[in-house]
């Protein structure tokens, strides 16, 4: 290699490490280097048919671990985008010739929460999205109000039959479950394939018939706790808000199970106004938490704030943890430690599992989860 592919090659790892302001990004580091491979891929760095560098060569151009390429190459695969093949290396394929198709995306909690928007934001950037079309519904007001909406969303993509829907099941509404049981059965009966994205709308132990895509909370709620553990804490509590979807429900039973296995015999689950300060003091009154695991960052957000009023030091008083990252997670009054999804690779998989579905319409229901990563911050004594 010659002195100034040396110094190209440098040059985008410098690229990767920072953002031109000198701050680190938050796209997860694997997420950065599959951009930048998928950039060369449309751009015909690298043609259908030639083989990419190695995992040992990609590490060093771009500084980073073996197991970090690794899983840029699995983002890349998993949208069809390479192949690899053992002994030989990993090659890219040549893109499939589809005919355009109108997908819907029917997510009633879009807009009221942070997640949505970049998962939606990851369907519609994915590569093998870009032939197709998507189309959506927005809906604003109380929780019941955004389920009616979304009922009536629902027949309009059986109206102009989409080749396939997005179902992020609602949540909060007293009536969700009926809500989403109908249009999941109206789906279903027209023929429409779906994938669901973050949350399945059944009940544990049951499991809808449609395909999800997500994160294991279960093992978000289980390895919080044992970080709070590890920090010191020996009376955790789990706080969450009434009516929660089910990967709420995962997350707590992730806690229970840590708990279990650390030998701790204190654990509470707390719901209710996090915001009303009275009920926080009766709260840490009662259960005397030196450590809270919050069901996501909104919840562990208004929880802190509230704790904060009435005199609780964070997390000199009380350690906190949540699950999402969101956009303001590090930027709350003490920075939040925290389980990082990928939005965007979740919708990129959402994608490409909906494509697998109409392909191969006969196989087996299944969950692709995304990898997360445990973010550590000033709330749980973290740097």
């Amino acid at each position: 290699m010659n002195s100034s592919k040396k110094k190209s090659n440098s040059n985008r790892a410098h690229d990767l490490s920072q953002s031109e302001d000198g701050t680190k990004p938050e796209m997860p580091r694997h997420r950065l280097i599959y951009e930048q491979l998928l950039s060369e891929i449309q751009s015909g760095v690298y043609k259908p048919g030639s083989r990419l560098p190695s995992e040992a060569v990609l590490c060093e151009r771009f500084q980073a671990s073996r197991i970090t390429v690794a899983k840029a190459f699995q983002s890349l695969q998993r949208e069809h985008l390479v192949t690899r093949r053992p002994g030989s290396g990993t090659y890219v394929e040549k893109p499939a010739q589809q005919d355009s198709l109108q997908f819907g995306l029917l997510i009633p909690d879009l807009g009221t929460t942070d997640i949505f928007e970049p998962i939606c934001r990851g369907i519609m950037r994915s590569p093998a999205a870009k032939s197709h079309s998507l189309s959506w519904g927005h809906s604003t007001g109380l929780a019941g109000d955004r389920a009616q909406a979304a009922e009536r969303l629902c027949q309009q993509y059986i109206a102009q039959k989409v080749a396939g829907v997005f179902f992020a099941p609602a949540e909060y509404a007293e009536t969700r479950e009926e809500v989403n049981h109908r249009i999941a059965a109206r789906l279903e009966a027209a023929g429409i394939p779906v994938v669901l994205l973050d949350r399945c709308f059944e009940r544990y132990p049951l499991r809808s018939n449609f395909d999800l895509v997500g994160i294991d909370n279960h093992r978000a709620g289980y390895l919080l706790t044992e970080h709070l553990f590890k920090a010191g804490a020996r009376r955790i509590a789990f706080a969450m808000r009434l009516n929660s979807a089910s990967t709420v429900e995962a997350r707590a039973a992730g806690y229970r199970e840590a708990l279990l296995a650390l030998g701790l015999q204190d654990g509470v689950t707390v719901s209710g106004d996090f915001e009303d300060p009275l009920y926080v003091m009766q709260m840490m009154e009662k259960g005397r938490p030196d450590a809270i695991v919050c069901a996501n960052d909104i919840t562990a957000a208004r929880l802190m704030q509230t704790l904060s009023k009435v005199g609780f030091r964070i997390p000199e008083d009380v350690m906190m943890a949540g699950v999402d990252d969101v956009s303001y997670a590090r930027f709350l009054p003490t920075p939040l430690t925290t389980i990082r999804q990928d939005c965007n690779e979740i919708g990129a998989a959402a994608m490409a599992t909906m494509l697998e579905r109409l392909q191969h319409p006969g196989q087996a229901t299944k969950d692709v989860l995304v990898r997360t990563e445990l973010v550590v911050r000033a709330s749980s004594g973290g740097a």
